[in-house]
């Protein structure tokens, strides 16, 4: 398989790329990558270059800043809307990014293409939960708004992934909502509530309140991308004071800092069980080929993993279950 990384897209660019690509190529020998970005910046970084990590060259960036539709249209050359013609053309088998995450959905749908019968392609990363086991949440941040029939087509491709990608038989969907009782929410989660219900071939269990997410009471979390957005940084955010009131506790005294050095281990698990460099990065499920968001502050690390996350999802064929479920196929 091949894999197209964006090596100018994200905030520690494009070193953390390079990283990334390096350590995914010494694990899995059986995966070509592409690093899609400025030759002059990237040799520098490939003096030991394995044989199946090779650059494509592309002279231009899409900064975090730049209005999506009119970035994509105009840099044609850049280092995002290269890696998506690479998939879209057969020369990939899927790309991953950690840019601006408009301009990548806006080349997942003007470059890569939507796939038949979805009408909005939807962001979904994993939330960690307390049993380890996680849940995918869409849509968190590619369209703002909704409809009841887009939150229908997130929990068909959100199961499919979730049986294809992490092995779960049957994914229990859940609608986030601000109470559990069928008549509750906004017009949105009320009209989706009886189609959800309705149904075939996924696992609903109705809806669940933010405060419940991280139990892991569903493996499969749907919502419009506003509210979906809000409850992804304000876990982020939570996660992050968390850490910092804990370092600020532990650091008060000669007994805190004992207690510290004794819990390491497991502040370090702790830590790492919330950290979403752990888990790599979001697929854009709905598109005609697999394009995966990485995290705009990823590091080596999670370049890496978002290189297994994509190695996985090819070799289950995600793409295409998706496509044969929504057109019936």
């Amino acid at each position: 398989m091949l894999i197209a990384i964006d090596a100018m897209g994200g905030d520690n660019a494009p070193e953390c790329n390079v990283e990334g690509a390096l350590s995914a190529a010494a694990e899995w020998s059986d995966t070509q990558l592409v690093l899609v970005g400025d030759e002059a910046r990237l040799e520098p970084l490939l003096k030991n270059k394995p044989s199946n990590v090779t650059v494509r060259h592309a002279g231009e960036v899409i900064g975090s800043d730049e209005e999506p539709v009119k970035a994509v249209r105009r840099k044609k050359d850049s280092s995002m809307v290269v890696a998506g013609r690479m998939v879209r053309e057969g020369e990939a088998d899927a790309m991953i990014s950690s840019g601006n995450t408009g301009a990548l959905m806006t080349t997942g749908l003007l470059v890569v293409g939507r796939m038949a019968g979805i009408e909005r392609p939807a962001l979904a990363p994993m939330i960690p939960t307390l049993d380890d086991v996680g849940v995918l949440a869409l849509d968190l941040g590619a369209n703002m708004d909704a409809t009841p029939q887009h939150l229908v087509q997130y929990a068909l491709m959100g199961s499919i992934y979730r049986n294809k990608v992490h092995g779960i038989a049957k994914p229990r969907v859940g609608l986030l909502n601000v109470g559990t009782e069928p008549g509750k929410g906004n017009e949105l989660t009320k009209e989706a509530y009886p189609l959800l219900e309705a149904l075939e071939g996924i696992n609903f269990v109705g809806n669940v309140e933010a405060r419940d997410v991280l139990t892991g009471n569903c493996d499969v979390l749907v919502c419009d991308g506003f509210a979906g957005n809000i409850l992804l940084k304000t876990l982020e955010g939570t996660a992050g004071a968390m850490f910092s009131l804990l370092k600020e506790q532990f650091s008060k005294s000669l007994k805190t800092k004992l207690g510290a050095a004794i819990l390491m281990p497991e502040l370090r698990s702790l830590k790492g069980k919330m950290d979403y460099k752990e888990h790599g990065g979001a697929p854009l499920l709905g598109l005609s080929g697999l394009v995966v968001k990485g995290h705009g502050s990823s590091d080596g690390n999670a370049v890496k993993n978002a290189v297994r996350q994509a190695r996985i999802a090819l070799q289950a064929g995600l793409v295409t279950s998706i496509s044969k479920e929504i057109s019936g196929k």
